[in-house]
């Protein structure tokens, strides 16, 4: 079994920051692109920001300059570093995971965690 669990949500005024975590466990055998997305009441879920493998990372307009994506290999990690929060950051955010397990490769997903910025 795999499992991605999500950690450092909550609610923070406009302004403000707030760190993400995820961390992987289970029967892994590599994991190769990270990422987050979220999505906001009314809205299609949308990508936020991913990094590869490599350390490649890429960003939605939105939040370049605020939202800095990194990982840890050793601890199977991905963080999202959220700073000079806004309203329109509100969402639920959501850790993927691109990888190949003992018994398949694919996408793995968190159950997703609660961003509320406050006006």
């Amino acid at each position: 079994q795999v499992q991605l669990v999500e950690s450092g949500g909550g609610l923070v005024q406009a302004g403000g920051s707030l760190r993400l975590s995820c961390v992987v466990s289970g029967s892994i055998v590599s994991i190769n692109a990270m990422g987050w997305y979220r999505q906001a009441p009314g809205k299609q879920r949308e990508l936020v920001a991913t990094i590869t493998s490599g350390l490649s990372t890429n960003y939605a307009d939105s939040v370049k300059g605020r939202f800095t994506i990194s990982r840890d290999n050793a601890k199977n990690a991905v963080y999202l570093q959220m700073n000079s929060l806004k309203p329109e950051d509100t969402a639920v955010y959501y850790c993927n995971a691109a990888m190949t397990t003992m018994f398949r490769r694919g996408d793995y997903w968190g159950q997703g965690t609660q961003v509320t910025v406050s006006s």
